[in-house]
Protein backbone atom coordinates (compact mmCIF):
# COMPACT_ATOMS: atom_id res chain seq x y z
CA UNK A 1 0.00 0.00 0.00
CA UNK A 2 2.56 2.29 0.91
CA UNK A 3 4.78 1.69 -2.21
CA UNK A 4 1.36 2.12 -4.13
CA UNK A 5 0.79 5.51 -2.50
CA UNK A 6 4.52 6.75 -3.32
CA UNK A 7 4.43 5.96 -6.78
CA UNK A 8 0.89 7.65 -7.34
CA UNK A 9 3.19 10.78 -5.08
CA UNK A 10 5.53 11.00 -7.56
CA UNK A 11 3.63 10.78 -10.53
CA UNK A 12 1.08 13.22 -9.40
CA UNK A 13 3.98 15.83 -8.80
CA UNK A 14 5.48 14.48 -11.91
CA UNK A 15 2.36 15.26 -13.82
CA UNK A 16 1.67 18.91 -11.78
CA UNK A 17 5.23 20.06 -12.37
CA UNK A 18 4.94 19.41 -16.39
CA UNK A 19 1.74 21.32 -16.20
CA UNK A 20 3.27 24.17 -13.92
CA UNK A 21 6.09 24.56 -16.91
CA UNK A 22 3.31 24.37 -19.27
CA UNK A 23 1.78 27.11 -17.71
CA UNK A 24 4.41 29.67 -16.88
CA UNK A 25 6.66 28.87 -19.52
CA UNK A 26 5.23 26.84 -22.44
CA UNK A 27 2.01 25.92 -24.43
CA UNK A 28 -0.65 26.95 -22.00
CA UNK A 29 1.10 30.41 -21.19
CA UNK A 30 -1.64 32.48 -22.31
CA UNK A 31 -3.41 30.47 -19.82
CA UNK A 32 -1.58 31.50 -16.85
CA UNK A 33 -2.46 34.28 -14.34
CA UNK A 34 1.32 34.48 -13.55
CA UNK A 35 3.55 36.50 -16.74
CA UNK A 36 7.00 36.21 -16.39
CA UNK A 37 9.49 37.54 -18.83
CA UNK A 38 6.79 40.44 -19.59
CA UNK A 39 6.54 44.02 -18.95
CA UNK A 40 2.58 44.47 -17.72
CA UNK A 41 0.96 48.24 -19.12
CA UNK A 42 -2.54 48.03 -17.55
CA UNK A 43 -4.46 50.46 -19.50
CA UNK A 44 -8.19 51.87 -19.40
CA UNK A 45 -9.78 49.70 -21.71
CA UNK A 46 -6.62 46.02 -21.69
CA UNK A 47 -3.90 44.79 -20.37
CA UNK A 48 -0.57 44.95 -22.39
CA UNK A 49 1.90 42.63 -21.57
CA UNK A 50 5.20 43.25 -23.82
CA UNK A 51 8.30 40.73 -24.33
CA UNK A 52 11.32 43.23 -23.95
CA UNK A 53 12.11 44.15 -27.58
CA UNK A 54 8.90 43.64 -28.84
CA UNK A 55 8.95 45.90 -31.78
CA UNK A 56 5.39 47.08 -31.67
CA UNK A 57 5.50 50.49 -29.36
CA UNK A 58 2.47 52.42 -29.62
CA UNK A 59 1.01 50.19 -26.93
CA UNK A 60 -1.17 53.14 -25.98
CA UNK A 61 -3.06 52.62 -29.05
CA UNK A 62 -4.64 49.42 -28.11
CA UNK A 63 -6.71 51.10 -25.98
CA UNK A 64 -8.86 52.95 -28.29
CA UNK A 65 -9.43 50.10 -30.22
CA UNK A 66 -11.82 48.13 -27.06
CA UNK A 67 -14.88 51.18 -27.51
CA UNK A 68 -14.96 50.20 -31.24
CA UNK A 69 -15.53 46.73 -30.70
CA UNK A 70 -17.48 46.53 -28.19
CA UNK A 71 -19.99 49.04 -29.90
CA UNK A 72 -20.05 47.03 -33.20
CA UNK A 73 -20.88 43.98 -30.71
CA UNK A 74 -23.26 45.68 -28.63
CA UNK A 75 -21.45 43.79 -25.44
CA UNK A 76 -18.95 45.12 -23.26
CA UNK A 77 -16.27 43.17 -21.79
CA UNK A 78 -16.80 41.26 -18.61
CA UNK A 79 -12.94 41.16 -17.83
CA UNK A 80 -9.97 43.41 -19.51
CA UNK A 81 -8.68 41.93 -22.80
CA UNK A 82 -5.44 40.66 -21.68
CA UNK A 83 -2.21 41.07 -25.27
CA UNK A 84 0.72 39.77 -25.51
CA UNK A 85 3.40 41.10 -27.83
CA UNK A 86 5.84 39.12 -28.11
CA UNK A 87 9.70 39.99 -29.28
CA UNK A 88 11.62 36.90 -30.60
CA UNK A 89 9.85 34.01 -32.80
CA UNK A 90 11.76 31.27 -30.50
CA UNK A 91 10.01 31.90 -27.30
CA UNK A 92 6.26 32.71 -29.15
CA UNK A 93 6.49 29.15 -30.51
CA UNK A 94 7.34 27.68 -27.26
CA UNK A 95 4.72 29.91 -25.47
CA UNK A 96 1.77 29.86 -27.95
CA UNK A 97 -0.56 27.19 -29.60
CA UNK A 98 -0.68 28.78 -32.75
CA UNK A 99 1.58 29.58 -35.23
CA UNK A 100 -0.56 32.33 -36.82
CA UNK A 101 0.51 35.78 -36.88
CA UNK A 102 -2.35 36.82 -34.15
CA UNK A 103 -4.50 34.14 -32.21
CA UNK A 104 -7.22 34.55 -29.25
CA UNK A 105 -7.45 32.00 -26.56
CA UNK A 106 -10.62 30.55 -25.31
CA UNK A 107 -9.88 32.70 -21.93
CA UNK A 108 -10.16 35.77 -24.49
CA UNK A 109 -5.91 36.31 -23.97
CA UNK A 110 -4.71 37.48 -27.38
CA UNK A 111 -1.05 36.55 -28.68
CA UNK A 112 0.46 38.59 -31.48
CA UNK A 113 3.70 37.67 -33.14
CA UNK A 114 7.02 39.32 -33.62
CA UNK A 115 6.50 39.08 -37.44
CA UNK A 116 3.39 40.74 -37.11
CA UNK A 117 4.74 43.45 -35.84
CA UNK A 118 7.35 43.96 -38.21
CA UNK A 119 4.80 43.72 -41.11
CA UNK A 120 2.69 46.67 -39.10
CA UNK A 121 5.78 48.60 -39.01
CA UNK A 122 6.29 47.93 -42.64
CA UNK A 123 2.81 49.21 -43.21
CA UNK A 124 2.17 45.67 -44.73
CA UNK A 125 -0.90 44.94 -42.50
CA UNK A 126 -2.43 46.93 -39.85
CA UNK A 127 -2.18 46.45 -36.32
CA UNK A 128 -5.74 48.00 -35.68
CA UNK A 129 -7.67 46.16 -37.60
CA UNK A 130 -5.79 42.65 -37.15
CA UNK A 131 -6.07 43.20 -33.49
CA UNK A 132 -9.44 44.57 -33.65
CA UNK A 133 -10.18 41.31 -35.38
CA UNK A 134 -9.02 39.01 -32.34
CA UNK A 135 -11.06 41.32 -29.96
CA UNK A 136 -14.28 40.38 -31.41
CA UNK A 137 -13.27 36.93 -30.64
CA UNK A 138 -11.74 38.20 -27.13
CA UNK A 139 -15.12 39.69 -26.58
CA UNK A 140 -17.36 36.73 -27.97
CA UNK A 141 -15.31 34.12 -25.81
CA UNK A 142 -15.50 36.15 -22.43
CA UNK A 143 -19.44 36.15 -22.97
CA UNK A 144 -19.40 32.65 -23.76
CA UNK A 145 -17.74 30.93 -21.64
CA UNK A 146 -14.96 27.80 -22.12
CA UNK A 147 -17.11 25.13 -23.27
CA UNK A 148 -19.45 26.94 -25.47
CA UNK A 149 -16.78 29.04 -27.01
CA UNK A 150 -15.47 25.78 -28.40
CA UNK A 151 -18.87 25.69 -29.85
CA UNK A 152 -19.66 28.78 -31.17
CA UNK A 153 -19.67 28.43 -35.05
CA UNK A 154 -15.99 29.50 -36.16
CA UNK A 155 -16.61 30.32 -39.75
CA UNK A 156 -19.58 33.21 -38.09
CA UNK A 157 -16.71 33.94 -35.46
CA UNK A 158 -14.78 35.04 -38.44
CA UNK A 159 -17.21 36.56 -40.42
CA UNK A 160 -18.37 38.73 -38.08
CA UNK A 161 -14.21 40.10 -37.19
CA UNK A 162 -13.75 40.19 -40.71
CA UNK A 163 -17.17 42.66 -41.34
CA UNK A 164 -16.91 44.65 -37.75
CA UNK A 165 -13.37 45.97 -39.07
CA UNK A 166 -13.24 46.46 -42.39
CA UNK A 167 -10.63 43.71 -43.25
CA UNK A 168 -12.19 43.01 -46.76
CA UNK A 169 -9.95 44.99 -49.16
CA UNK A 170 -6.87 45.31 -47.09
CA UNK A 171 -3.61 43.59 -46.99
CA UNK A 172 -3.93 40.36 -49.14
CA UNK A 173 -8.00 40.35 -48.62
CA UNK A 174 -9.79 40.88 -51.32
CA UNK A 175 -12.59 43.15 -51.45
CA UNK A 176 -16.18 42.14 -51.52
CA UNK A 177 -16.71 42.52 -55.37
CA UNK A 178 -13.21 40.66 -55.91
CA UNK A 179 -14.98 37.88 -53.20
CA UNK A 180 -18.32 38.23 -55.45
CA UNK A 181 -15.98 38.05 -58.86
CA UNK A 182 -14.16 34.67 -57.45
CA UNK A 183 -17.59 33.07 -56.12
CA UNK A 184 -19.35 33.83 -59.35
CA UNK A 185 -15.93 31.93 -61.28
CA UNK A 186 -17.16 28.48 -58.77
CA UNK A 187 -14.63 29.03 -55.54
CA UNK A 188 -17.30 28.71 -52.27
CA UNK A 189 -15.90 26.75 -49.20
CA UNK A 190 -19.69 26.06 -47.77
CA UNK A 191 -19.31 27.71 -43.77
CA UNK A 192 -20.37 24.00 -42.25
CA UNK A 193 -17.11 22.44 -44.38
CA UNK A 194 -14.35 25.36 -42.48
CA UNK A 195 -12.21 23.30 -40.17
CA UNK A 196 -12.93 20.15 -41.35
CA UNK A 197 -11.72 17.71 -43.71
CA UNK A 198 -13.91 18.92 -45.99
CA UNK A 199 -12.11 22.18 -46.48
CA UNK A 200 -8.94 20.77 -47.10
CA UNK A 201 -10.54 19.13 -50.28
CA UNK A 202 -12.50 22.18 -51.24
CA UNK A 203 -11.03 23.41 -54.94
CA UNK A 204 -10.58 27.18 -54.84
CA UNK A 205 -8.90 28.76 -57.69
CA UNK A 206 -7.87 31.90 -55.32
CA UNK A 207 -4.82 33.81 -54.90
CA UNK A 208 -4.61 33.30 -51.11
CA UNK A 209 -7.10 30.66 -50.30
CA UNK A 210 -7.50 31.64 -45.86
CA UNK A 211 -7.82 34.93 -47.14
CA UNK A 212 -10.40 34.32 -49.57
CA UNK A 213 -12.18 31.93 -47.39
CA UNK A 214 -12.34 34.79 -44.42
CA UNK A 215 -13.51 37.56 -46.98
CA UNK A 216 -16.12 34.84 -47.94
CA UNK A 217 -17.25 34.45 -44.27
CA UNK A 218 -17.63 38.82 -44.18
CA UNK A 219 -19.63 38.86 -47.68
CA UNK A 220 -21.81 36.04 -45.63
CA UNK A 221 -22.14 38.31 -42.52
CA UNK A 222 -22.63 41.31 -44.76
CA UNK A 223 -25.46 40.08 -46.86
CA UNK A 224 -27.14 38.71 -43.29
CA UNK A 225 -27.15 42.21 -42.10
CA UNK A 226 -27.86 43.69 -45.43
CA UNK A 227 -31.08 41.48 -45.55
CA UNK A 228 -32.35 41.73 -42.19
CA UNK A 229 -30.83 44.00 -40.54
CA UNK A 230 -28.09 44.50 -37.17
CA UNK A 231 -30.68 44.17 -34.62
CA UNK A 232 -31.59 40.70 -35.71
CA UNK A 233 -28.43 39.76 -36.86
CA UNK A 234 -27.21 41.29 -33.22
CA UNK A 235 -29.85 38.63 -31.57
CA UNK A 236 -28.71 35.58 -33.88
CA UNK A 237 -24.84 36.33 -32.45
CA UNK A 238 -25.60 37.22 -29.04
CA UNK A 239 -27.75 33.90 -29.17
CA UNK A 240 -25.39 31.70 -29.99
CA UNK A 241 -23.44 32.11 -26.89
CA UNK A 242 -25.02 30.40 -24.81
CA UNK A 243 -24.46 27.24 -26.74
CA UNK A 244 -27.49 26.63 -28.61
CA UNK A 245 -27.98 24.71 -32.13
CA UNK A 246 -26.43 27.34 -34.75
CA UNK A 247 -29.18 25.65 -37.46
CA UNK A 248 -31.98 26.30 -34.98
CA UNK A 249 -31.27 29.60 -33.50
CA UNK A 250 -30.74 30.92 -37.19
CA UNK A 251 -34.10 29.78 -38.47
CA UNK A 252 -35.93 31.39 -35.56
CA UNK A 253 -34.38 34.32 -35.93
CA UNK A 254 -34.23 34.51 -39.90
CA UNK A 255 -37.29 32.32 -40.28
CA UNK A 256 -35.46 30.68 -42.90
CA UNK A 257 -33.26 27.67 -42.85
CA UNK A 258 -29.80 27.99 -42.92
CA UNK A 259 -29.24 25.91 -46.02
CA UNK A 260 -31.92 27.92 -48.08
CA UNK A 261 -30.27 31.30 -47.18
CA UNK A 262 -26.55 29.92 -48.47
CA UNK A 263 -28.46 29.04 -51.59
CA UNK A 264 -30.13 31.94 -52.15
CA UNK A 265 -27.10 34.06 -51.66
CA UNK A 266 -25.52 32.08 -54.26
CA UNK A 267 -28.39 32.27 -56.21
CA UNK A 268 -27.96 36.66 -55.75
CA UNK A 269 -24.18 36.16 -56.67
CA UNK A 270 -24.36 34.46 -59.57
CA UNK A 271 -26.59 36.94 -61.19
CA UNK A 272 -23.87 38.16 -63.95
CA UNK A 273 -25.73 41.81 -63.74
CA UNK A 274 -25.65 41.79 -60.00
CA UNK A 275 -22.39 44.64 -58.79
CA UNK A 276 -21.42 43.77 -55.27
Amino acid sequence: MKRAYKLFLVLFTAIASVFAYSVLFGKLFPYSPIVIGFARNELDNAIVYTQPGAEFTQVDEIDQYIPLVERFHALEFKMKPRIFLFADERTYARRSLSKARFCAFYNGAIVVSPWAQREANDGIISMEIYLRHELSHSLLFQHAGLFNSMRYPKWLLEGIAVYSTGQMGTSWYPSKTVTYEAIRSGNFLHPQDYHTKAQNRAELDVPNRIAFIYSEFGCLVDNLINTYGMERFHSYMIELLSGEDHDVVFCNVFEVDFAVFIDRFLQMVSKSAFTA
